[in-house]
């Protein structure tokens, strides 16, 4: 009897581990928005990774957080980074890598706290007539076994939400 109580419990604690070897270890999100400016004024704004703290939910979780500059914002290189004791917000820093003006902006956001992990984020412009459609993309990658949480929580709904609700805060701030 005690063997079998043994062996149930040896599966059930693998069953998670067996089931992570199938699941995917990646995901990409994306939303996007149409302001109603030209081109040329939205990405101008955008640029600047600074301005982030106006629109980003994740920017405004935690009023007390601590930010840092390095390097020449709207340039390859900068960086924004923030600590923050709030456990949605945590400890970590974004760069710009690259910029194709009135385009695309490609950042690194890097991660510390509460877990470490760097992932690539985006946001691309297109001129739309007298209009602007702004498109936010962010991917993400959990490795064995952490992958499992892709399969039982939903990153498309969690971080899409957050991505459009910053794509909305950037709309008004934008057609003041």
């Amino acid at each position: 009897m005690l063997k079998k109580i043994l062996i149930a419990v040896g599966v059930i604690v693998a069953l998670p581990f067996i089931a992570a070897l199938f699941v995917a270890n990646e995901y990409h999100v994306e939303r996007t928005v149409t302001i109603n400016k030209p081109l040329p004024s939205v990405f101008n704004y955008i640029k600047y990774l600074k301005n982030q703290d106006n629109f980003s939910k994740w920017a405004n979780i935690d009023p007390a957080m601590t930010k840092s500059y390095r390097g020449t914002d709207a340039e390859p290189g900068f960086v924004s980074a923030w600590q923050s004791d709030h456990p949605e917000v945590g400890h970590g820093e974004q760069e710009i890598i690259k910029l194709v003006e009135n385009q695309r902006i490609d950042y690194e956001l890097r991660f510390l706290t509460p877990f470490e992990s760097t992932s690539p984020a985006f946001m691309i412009t297109e001129e739309n007539g007298d209009k602007t459609t702004v498109t936010w993309g962010f991917s993400g990658r959990l490795n064995y076994p952490m992958n499992l949480l892709i399969a039982v929580m939903d990153f498309e709904n969690a971080i899409g939400n957050d991505l459009q609700v910053g794509l909305d805060n950037l709309k008004v701030i934008l057609e003041q």
